[in-house]
Formats: C-alpha cells, structure tokens, sequence
C-alpha cells in the first residue's frame, strides 16, 4: 500500500511538473517553454535565424540550424548591439550581442473543447533603430494573451549591424541589394511565425503587427514591403511611419556612398576588414558624433520604391489600418531649440526653419502671445518629429487601399512624479502624453513600470485601449461591448480621430489644414 501511494505522490508530481513545462514542437524542433501562474505559456529566446556573426554581418538573415532533444525556451535572447542610450529602457535579456535573432511567444490559456485557431499579434519595438529589445517589460505580451491573442515580440538589428550599405555587399547579394537587414530580420520573422504558429494554436492568415515609433515605421516598411505586405492581416501604428520628415529612406547609390565614406573614414576600407571587427569596436565607431547615421534604403528588394510612393500608388498590403500618436509627442522646446517662447523669437525660429514660409505658417501655428507661442511651437515639434508623418501614413492608406482605417491621439499624461521641473527657468511645457508613453498603457503593461504611481483612472484608460487593440486584431475593427463608438476613416475628405483618455471620445480631425501645408512643404510642392 505504501508503494502504491509513492507511485501516485510521484505520479501526481511528475503530473505538476509537466504543466509547468509545457512544450512545442516547431520546424526546428522540440522547445519547452514556461506555464505562468494565470494560465499563459510563455516561450523565449527561440531563434528564428542564424546568427548574423562573422561572414554573416551584413547578410540577408539566413535559416536557423534544428536541433535534436528538447530546448529550452525559458530566457529572452541576447539583445542587439547598441548603447544604453534611453533611459526608460529596462531589459530582461542577459546582455547585448551580433547574436541577437530571437523572438518570444506568450501562449493564451488553452479552454476545453477550444479547437478555433487564434489571432497572432507581432510586436516591434521601438528605439530609433538604434536601441531597444523584444524583453523590455513595457512589451510583455501576457496582458494581450489573457484577451485571447498571440503574442510574438521579434528582435532585429539595429544601427550599423541593421542598416549599413556599402557597393561589396550590393555586389555579393543575390538580390543586388544591402542596407535594410533589421528590416529584413522583421520579414523573416514574420515568415517564421507564418510557418510556426499553427503548433502554438494560430492561425497563420490572422497575424497583425504593431509598433511603438522605430516599430511603428518598421509597421509601415512592412506594408509597402513586396516581402512582407502579403504576410499581415491587419497593422498597428503608434507613433512614427518611414515617411519624411519622420524617417528619410535613401536611394541605394547614395546609402552605398555613405557606407564607403564611413569605411575610409576608420581606415577599414575593404568589406574583409569591416566583417573582422570586433562588434564591439564597431559599435564605438559609429557611436562617434556624426560618424554614422541609420538610415533605411531603397535597396530594390526591401523596398522597390519609398514607402510614400507605395502608399501613394496603392500598392502596400490591403488590410485594415488602426495608428495614431500621443498629445504630446514633443514639447515646445523641440522648436524653439532653448530660445525662450516669446513671440520675437519664434518669428525668428520660423524664418529660420521655413524661410519664405514663415508667413504662412504664422497663419496655421499663430504666435502673437507667449501662451499661443508654447502651444503653436508645440504642435510644430510634434508635427515636424512624427505626427504629420503618422497622418499622411494614415490619409494615404485610406485613400488607396479600400481598407478601414482607425485613427487615435492617445492624451492620457502619466502621474507626475515628484521633483519635475521645468528646465532653465522656462514656461512648463503643455500637458499631455509624451512620446512612448503609451506603450504600457496600450499594452496593458503599467504594473511593469515602477516609476509612476499609477492611479484608477491609469488603469481605466488602459483597460479601454487594450480592448480596443484586442478587437481590432481580432476583427479588424476595434469597437466592441461597453466601449465608446470609434468611427472608420475611408475614402478622403476629414479622418475621424478617437482621443484615448479618461473620457474616450471621437471627434472630426482639427488640424487638416496644418498637415496639407506640411505636406506640399516636405514634399517639395509649395
């Protein structure tokens, strides 16, 4: 009798321990990953390619290598090379590394009788292209998991190791191209998860992607994409599209020249030597002041032509288009570049940046009072840093693609935190959700940042904004039950825009006119 109650105990034991250890079995073979204690799988560092080291710096990302036995999927990858440069980034992942390509899955609770495929979320994360990695806490994918959905958050190479062009790498690819491997690392991750999720219980032909600024310009590169627009079933934007003045993209032949100058510039002329530095030298290289700059290209692969001109022909991926921008993206002090905010310096700074212009800028961001001042030069920074590029991505979109679209202005400012002051004696900036303050809250992710006390209404206005991406990835809509209608944008005339706040409202486009200029001036029409 003994005997037979230490088989059961051990019985019952093993039993525990393989619920806690769920596995999967993909292309590459078998991984175990982790049962959290609400119900959610979660499955780290997997690789979806090979390591981009040695002669494979500066390669198209190439197919990971199987393996035999069960591999553990319990740690986030190694993060991409790059310095600490943001404060609010707070990694997970163990160190920084070339070997960086890795992606993480949080799994829904599997229901009883539950046989429909589920829809899948791909996360890009934001950084300038520079910085960032799939394990930040603002990205966690268990909040959206606990809604029934997928979550993938996809590691790619950043600054010199994602976008770096030169004519020896045009001439050794295949596809007569370079520059844009962090954009293609994007591509064959979402080509992995395309071939995979099925074994995790979703459903390859409902995948979304989304992004935070540099992830939500990687959203719109995907879109205008021939590589990637025929992956994707819906997009999410926050913050940012590759369309100037936001994000430049430069013809092949120029980026070559910039990547040959900066080679001759550190005396490692040829491509033999770039590829025999340490990574870690090379990051230094290029972390020097004006030594290098990251940008994307038209490669001819990649990209065929800019993403505006993709948008604009109607050419991108044909889905359902949900993006947006915070209220405060940048503050007055983004234009008035440390002038104080008084109506004679901001005459100055307008002839000084619009020239001829001025004048009718003056007409469109008035400033005959300090308080219309902070406001006008406000809205200028954040326009001219990501807001007019986030709109045109929509208004395109909307106007070619026959496809819904979802425009937002998330306005909910975070707690203060106490011992914040204006800089220098100035005027404090105009309140309001700077830029990347979304993300925890869009994400259901505010738990995981402990800098801010977050209040009811925090969590209110998550909650709401988390629903709305919920629905919107499931359906390609995001309005539902007990919240607040959000109106479709199609065809032209004036975009309905939802403000995300405490009291979530939807209200017609205000500021048109500004973005028509700003759109005959970057495009060279006026």
């Amino acid at each position: 009798m003994k005997k037979i109650m230490i088989a059961i105990i051990l019985s019952v034991t093993s039993l525990a321990f393989a619920q806690k250890a769920p596995q999967v079995q993909i292309e590459q073979g078998t991984i175990e990953g982790v049962l959290l204690s609400s119900g959610i799988q979660s499955y780290k560092g997997i690789p979806f390619a090979a390591p981009p080291v040695g002669e494979l710096r500066w390669k198209a990302p190439q197919p990971p290598k199987s393996w035999t036995g069960v591999r553990k999927a319990t740690e986030f990858g190694n993060r991409p090379m790059q310095k600490p440069i943001f404060s609010d980034m707070n990694f997970r992942s163990a160190k920084v590394s070339e070997d960086c390509l890795y992606l993480n899955i949080w799994l829904p609770e599997k229901k009883e009788k539950e046989s429909e495929k589920l829809p899948v979320l791909v996360y890009f994360y934001g950084g300038g292209f520079v910085a960032g990695d799939a394990s930040e806490y603002r990205y966690d994918g268990e909040s959206l998991a606990k809604k029934g959905i997928i979550t993938v958050t996809v590691n790619y190479r950043l600054g010199i190791f994602g976008f770096f062009s030169h004519p020896e790498l045009t001439k050794e690819s295949p596809n007569h191209a370079s520059g844009n491997y962090g954009l293609l690392d994007q591509n064959v991750a979402l080509l992995w998860v395309k071939k995979n999720i099925e074994a995790f219980g979703g459903d390859p032909n409902r995948i979304t992607i989304a992004g935070e600024s540099a992830g939500s310009i990687s959203v719109s590169a995907q879109m205008a994409s021939p590589l990637s627009k025929n992956l994707i079933a819906g997009a999410i934007g926050q913050s940012g599209a590759m369309i100037a003045p936001t994000e430049r993209v430069v013809p092949l032949a120029e980026h070559e020249k910039i990547g040959a100058a900066f080679a001759e510039k550190i005396k490692k002329g040829s491509l033999a030597r770039l590829r025999a530095m340490p990574a870690d030298q090379l990051l230094e290289e290029t972390s020097k002041w004006g030594v290098f700059n990251t940008e994307a290209t038209i490669d001819g692969y990649f990209l065929k032509k800019s993403p505006v001109e993709v948008f604009a022909a109607g050419e991108q991926a044909k889905v359902p288009l949900l993006a947006g921008w915070t209220s405060a993206e940048s503050s007055y002090m983004g234009f008035m570049e440390g002038q104080y905010p008084n109506p004679e310096n901001y005459v100055a700074r307008l002839k000084a940046v619009f020239g001829d212009k001025a004048e009718e800028v003056m007409k469109l961001y008035p400033g005959s009072t300090q308080e219309e001042v902070i406001a006008s030069a406000t809205a200028l920074a954040c326009d001219q840093f990501i807001v007019f590029g986030t709109w045109k991505w929509l208004d395109a979109h909307r106007r070619t693609s026959g496809q819904p679209v979802y425009a937002y202005i998330f306005s909910k400012a975070r707690p203060t935190v106490p011992g914040e002051k204006a800089k220098d004696n100035m005027p404090p900036a105009l309140p309001g959700a700077n830029h990347s303050a979304d993300i925890e809250y869009l994400l259901g992710n505010l738990t995981t940042n402990k800098v801010y006390k977050w209040r009811p209404d925090d969590y209110r206005v998550s909650q709401t904004g988390v629903d709305y991406f919920a629905n919107f990835i499931k359906t390609g809509d995001p309005n539902g039950k007990g919240l607040p209608k959000w109106p479709v944008s199609k065809g032209e005339g004036e975009m309905s825009i939802m403000d995300i706040s405490v009291q979530p409202k939807a209200h017609t486009e205000e500021h048109r006119e500004r973005y028509l200029f700003l759109d005959g001036y970057f495009s060279g029409k006026k």
